[in-house]
């Protein structure tokens, strides 16, 4: 197991509902290092090219509109193998199906609105990393 990043979000919903503050204790004592956080509030331009892959699905529209409707906390977490481990922590995307004591399970409310992203590769942990933060950001 190499040291790795995974990226993550704390979307609008955990950040309304007041959860951010447990989710990020919850990434803490499960042995992930904080690389590089912010507060951000998407553009509906940005979150368009974020979510540029999901452009042509059915959901693509009410997505952006979610993920802009308040600020989210954007961040790089670094671990021993920080994509597989932080896949597990989070959850299953739909919180009915997620394993108790997850994130989604405890926070989320629906498939859309789900409390948190993680990335689903380290290639993908890359280049979402690199759209909210520059290599310097990362320390």
């Amino acid at each position: 197991m190499k040291k790795n990043i995974t990226f993550t979000m704390i979307k609008p919903d955990a950040m309304e509902n007041g959860y951010a503050g447990d989710i990020l204790s919850i990434f803490l004592k499960s042995g992930f290092r904080v690389s590089a956080m912010k507060l951000v509030h998407l553009t509906i331009s940005q979150a368009q090219t974020f979510y540029g892959i999901h452009s042509d699905k059915s959901f693509f529209e009410e997505l952006v509109i979610f993920m802009t409707r308040s600020p989210i906390i954007v961040a790089v977490l670094e671990k021993n193998n920080a994509v597989e481990d932080f896949r597990k922590l989070i959850g299953s995307t739909n919180p009915d199906h997620a394993k108790e004591g997850t994130i989604r399970k405890l926070y989320a409310t629906s498939m859309g609105e789900n409390a948190v992203h993680g990335s689903d590769s380290e290639i993908n942990a890359q280049i979402e990393s690199s759209f909210f933060f520059a290599g310097n950001e990362i320390f």
